[in-house]
């Protein structure tokens, strides 16, 4: 079964509610099959999101595409924060296909929060490689579950990488590699973000982003030792 309900997409609803009483409510739909964000705001892109407007020094897509379609996705968002500043207090009502998520919290890591779906969904070849995660996303998630669900799904993946012939990665190296690939994308949106905001709520969004992206090599290439201890029964084998 490719999704809990065939031809429906995957559903996730944002709502920033603000102490003046205003809210921002955000619809996101992805396939259920591919988790491609289905772009419902068809409107001409805003000049910032142009491919050659401050491109990530590592973008696969320069010569092939006109606009940048992380930044084509997410121009909503900027425009509706571009005056914000980073620390103002909100409360965020995520609407999962499951369950229902709140937490009263600052703009910039509500967007952070949806800011991370838009990255892993909106076809960034680089970016693709983490779209699994989209399918389990959890709002809000600290560093130590970043690092669980990031391994979790490579690790998932490298079994059907097996179970197709082929050699996994157990030893996690290419994980590294990805994520170091997704560093250069993070640092090269928040650029952009940079000159398309007056304020810096969005850009900050992209930095909690990217200190998480980069903390993955790190606790990978010392030994996941931030989450080893939780397996240490498990890892004593079979008792007699």
């Amino acid at each position: 079964m490719s999704s809990d309900t065939p031809d429906i997409p995957l559903s996730y609803r944002y709502v920033f509610a603000f102490e003046d009483g205003t809210e921002k409510v955000f619809d996101l739909h992805l396939h259920p099959d591919t988790l491609e964000l289905l772009r419902e705001n068809h409107a001409a892109p805003p000049e910032w999101t142009r491919l050659d407007y401050y491109p990530c020094e590592n973008c696969p897509l320069i010569g092939h595409v006109e606009y940048c379609p992380i930044a084509v996705n997410f121009a909503t968002l900027v425009a509706e924060f571009h005056q914000t500043v980073s620390y103002e207090k909100t409360t965020v009502t995520v609407t999962a296909p499951e369950r229902t998520y709140r937490k009263e919290t600052t703009v910039q890591k509500g967007l952070s929060s949806i800011l991370g779906i838009y990255m892993t969904t909106s076809n960034c070849p680089i970016m693709d490689d983490l779209r699994p995660m989209a399918r389990f996303h959890l709002p809000f998630a600290t560093p130590t579950e970043t690092l669980y669900r990031a391994v979790s799904a490579y690790l998932t993946a490298q079994f059907f990488v097996m179970r197709e012939g082929k050699e996994p990665d157990w030893a996690l190296t290419s994980l590294v590699d990805i994520y170091k690939k997704v560093s250069k994308v993070n640092e090269g949106f928040s650029k952009r973000i940079s000159h398309a905001s007056k304020k810096d709520a969005n850009v900050n969004a992209v930095i909690i982003l990217h200190s998480f992206g980069e903390s993955i090599p790190f606790y990978i290439e010392h030994g996941l030792s931030e989450i080893g201890f939780l397996f240490s029964k498990s890892m004593r084998g079979k008792q007699e």
